[in-house]
């Protein structure tokens, strides 16, 4: 999986409770719909970007044992 940036963000109170509405809405967390926003205002702009990978989830597989 490929790193992934972190970063601390300074957001006026009433955009981050909107972005928190919206990602709610879209049942995604409010990191995610920033990424999201983002992609979208890059797209616009004629920015084309490689698809986001998606993020492997659960538990990993059982090493298998020689014994």
């Amino acid at each position: 999986m490929a790193e992934r940036k972190a970063f601390p963000l300074r957001i006026d109170p009433a955009l981050w409770a909107a972005v928190e509405r919206c990602a709610t809405t879209n049942l995604r967390s409010a990191n995610a719909e920033i990424e999201c926003l983002l992609r979208e205002a890059l797209q616009k702009r004629g920015i084309r970007l490689d698809p986001p990978r998606p993020v492997k989830r659960g538990r990993p597989p059982k090493e298998k044992s020689d014994g």
